[in-house]
């Protein structure tokens, strides 16, 4: 099988991004949000972060106010979320680092946020990305799981499939795959199954075998 070539790639990342313009789901408006958003979702549905968001931050609306809390009291509305506890304690110490050594503000490099508790690559990339404009490959479980299926990549990790995807995309397409994959893993790529009859890359993608149209039951 052959490998994608940069044109054809970036041929269908156009058609997705046209095909999904929404917003980036983590995208949410400030770096600050978009980073603890971030961090929630891992692990976790998007869905399910932005129902319990608001409430949360009602709760703790400056980053003065987690890192004055205890680590239990900002579990409470964060309780109905996967790994509630490691990520309540995250947010109380990544709160009183930007405090203490950025002024409060939320840092602009990769090696800075992912210093920060609780950050990973696929955090900073969001928050670059999403909050900054600078060029990132985020890579979720949806971007790890279609790009191996369109053959962009091969790497077991989603370090490796992120040097990949930026090593076969020019830097100014790289901000678009999050977005767009998250949207369509969500609506047709699926796991465990993809639904290949209404996809609008199915005549680029070497997914094999496509799966098909289920017969309508009468």
């Amino acid at each position: 099988m052959t490998k994608t070539t940069p044109s054809e790639a970036v041929k269908i990342l156009h058609i997705l991004d046209t095909r999904y313009p929404e917003k980036g789901m983590v995208d949410f408006g400030t770096a600050e949000d978009t980073l603890i958003a971030t961090l929630l979702s891992a692990r976790t549905t998007d869905k399910q972060v932005v129902k319990v968001y608001a409430d949360f931050r009602k709760a703790f609306p400056h980053l003065s106010d987690f890192a004055k809390a205890k680590v239990s009291d900002i579990e409470k509305p964060i309780s109905s979320i996967g790994l509630y506890h490691n990520k309540a304690r995250a947010i109380k110490g990544l709160s009183e680092k930007l405090l203490h050594e950025y002024d409060g503000k939320v840092p602009k490099t990769m090696e800075a946020l992912t210093a920060l508790p609780g950050v990973g690559r696929k955090t900073a990339s969001c928050v670059l990305w999403y909050a900054f404009r600078i060029p990132a490959v985020a890579v979720d479980t949806h971007v790890f799981r279609i790009a191996h299926r369109l053959y962009w990549a091969k790497g077991k990790t989603p370090e490796i499939v992120e040097r990949e995807l930026k090593a076969l995309l020019p830097e100014r397409e790289w901000g678009k795959i999050n977005r767009a994959f998250v949207h369509f893993g969500r609506d047709i790529c699926k796991a465990p199954k993809p639904e290949c009859w209404r996809c609008p890359v199915k005549d680029y993608c070497p997914y094999s075998p496509k799966t098909p149209q289920p017969k309508k039951t009468i």
